[in-house]
This record gives C-alpha cells, structure tokens and sequence, in this order.
C-alpha cells in the first residue's frame, strides 16, 4: 500500500488516494494532535487525559508533505514543526473514511 496521491484540502484535510483505489481523509488537527515525533509522544505522555490544545493557524497550515521512503511522509508546518514521520498504517488508523 503506496500513496499515489497526496493533497490537502479546504485548509482543514489531508487526503491520500492509495494504490490499492481506496482514499484516506484524516482532520489537520488529528494529524497534528498525534504527531508520532519522540517531542510531542513524551509531551502526550506528560499530559492529563482531560488535556485539549487549541492550535493556532501556523501549528495547523502544512507547509510541505514529503514521501520518507516506502513506508511514510513526512509533514512540515507552517510553525517549524517538522519532525513527525507518519507512517501509512498510521495513516491509516487516523483516517476518518
């Protein structure tokens, strides 16, 4: 399973088209909640479960997705955040179609 599309829509969604003809819809701020960088998992881990952030406009603007080999993207933000490498199962598991 490879991304063979990768495009962000209304601002809001990131939405991958796989190779195997389903699609992936996952909210900007699911992706950005659940970062898989060693920074924001020991700052989830540090948190209360009531916790909620409220993301500024920069923290949920991705300024460029790249392909990390075969098996994730890598997503930058428009606030320097840079580090999550998200992998396609991970993708997967955080898509809401």
């Amino acid at each position: 399973m490879l991304p063979s599309g990768l495009k962000i829509v209304d601002k809001e969604f990131l939405t991958i088209d796989w190779n195997d003809s389903t699609k992936s819809k996952i909210k900007l701020s699911n992706l950005r909640l659940n970062c898989p960088c060693a920074l924001c998992a020991t700052d989830r881990e540090n948190r209360s479960d009531r916790y909620f952030p409220i993301f500024g406009n920069d923290e949920l603007t991705v300024s460029n997705l790249k392909m990390i080999g075969n098996y994730a993207i890598g997503i930058s933000w428009k606030d320097g955040h840079n580090t999550g490498i998200y992998e396609f199962g991970y993708l997967k598991k955080l898509s809401i179609i």
